[in-house]
């Protein structure tokens, strides 16, 4: 078993649409990045590069290539479970923490959840997604910004 710790964090801006764990979020804000800015997928990514030995998100999809311009984190995230598994890998179970003030998303976690488990060929149940806000401190907690955490189990493929 090998374990990876991803983190990610995207400044809000007017003018883009706000995509969490590749679901579409209806909010005034949306995320700034070279991708779709996606700080769930991104911190799962980077935590199942991390825990496999290969590197982080950025040497993988650095965001001076025009290739991952506007791309759906989600495809990064197929793709990073392609080399994982090319490296003899298989995701044993991912547990996330979004940390954010606005806007509210329990309503939204079952979506995200089942997104996930569907792009990484998953059980939903093995997938964890929580939300926490900071009391209005710091980036997150004037809306600044979105940070996302994540833990990823990998086990040796059988």
């Amino acid at each position: 078993m090998r374990i990876g710790i991803g983190y990610d964090v995207h400044r809000l801006v007017s003018g883009r649409k706000l995509i969490l764990g590749g679901v579409e979020i209806p909010f005034e804000k949306g995320l700034l990045g070279h991708s779709d800015a996606d700080v769930l997928s991104h911190a799962i990514g980077d935590a199942m590069l991390g825990a496999a030995g290969l590197g982080d998100l950025g040497g993988h999809f650095p965001d001076s290539d025009a290739r991952f311009a506007g791309i759906s984190s989600l495809i990064l995230l197929k793709d990073i479970n392609k080399t994982i598994q090319k490296a003899g890998f298989r995701i044993g179970n991912i547990d996330s923490m979004l940390v954010l003030q606005k806007p509210k998303i329990a309503s939204y976690i079952n979506e995200i959840r089942n997104r996930l488990s569907e792009c990484l060929n998953m059980k939903i149940q093995d997938i964890s997604v929580k939300a926490t806000t900071t009391e209005g401190l710091g980036f997150t907690g004037t809306g600044d910004g979105i940070a996302a955490h994540a833990i990823v189990l990998l086990n040796a493929k059988e």
